[in-house]
């Protein structure tokens, strides 16, 4: 959201709680060839403020006594921010949309079942041929991995690798058990990757183009 009392500060997206008695829609002559639409809500707040919303829409909060021409000015004064805060919105939307809808937690509890049934035998093959011992695997749903491996050789893995092509699976598993030998990513580490794993660079490359995705199908 952006006030009055801003100029360009980190793009926040979601609406909190203003009442609103008061709404109307408006479009705004923001150059020659374009335009800005907007929804505008009235309160009792005391500042003007603008939030871009999920879908992309552009909503106008302002004080019951805030003229239009006031607020026409406040929104032209933000028109660079708003554009570019609104294509960020939609990029993101697009790519969620691309990678499927938003997991139900049915569908989230199957991934798990899935991965708590397929990853074990992969952890296995790839332990023997690398030959390395590990601890427990425990499956998660996580935003910002794929996969980890302790000091105590304890490997957690993401059950949204269910939803990527088995090779990608293959490839996190090969990563977090050279682990077991090199516990940092030196260039002595991914040699043992590629030494145990030959295609992870490709399949690395898979996941680092569309995880992003499949991370935007987990529930908030």
């Amino acid at each position: 959201m952006l006030s009055e009392k801003q100029n360009a500060p980190a793009e926040q997206r979601t609406l909190k709680g203003d009442r609103s008695p008061t709404v109307k829609h408006c479009a705004f002559p923001a150059g020659k060839a374009s335009s800005i639409e907007y929804e505008l809500i009235r309160s009792r707040r005391r500042t003007l403020a603008i939030q871009i919303k999920p879908d992309g829409s552009v909503l106008v909060r302002a004080p019951y006594s805030t003229p239009a021409q006031r607020i026409e000015a406040f929104i032209n004064e933000r028109r660079d921010w708003i554009l570019r805060t609104r294509e960020g919105v939609l990029k993101k939307a697009r790519k969620a949309e691309a990678a499927g809808p938003v997991l139900t937690e049915a569908e989230l509890q199957e991934l798990h079942r899935q991965a708590r049934e397929q990853i074990p035998g992969r952890v296995a093959l790839y332990a023997k041929k690398a030959g390395v011992t590990y601890g427990r695997i425990t499956i998660r749903s996580q935003r910002t991995r794929w996969g980890s491996c302790s000091s105590k050789g304890n490997l957690n893995f993401n059950c949204l690798l269910m939803l990527a092509p088995p090779m990608v699976l293959d490839s996190v598993v090969a990563h977090e058990l050279c682990h077991r030998k090199e516990m940092n990513h030196s260039p002595k580490f991914y040699a043992e990757v590629r030494r145990l794993f030959p295609e992870y660079d490709k399949w690395h490359g898979w996941l680092k183009k569309n995880g992003s995705a499949l991370l935007a199908r987990l529930p908030e």
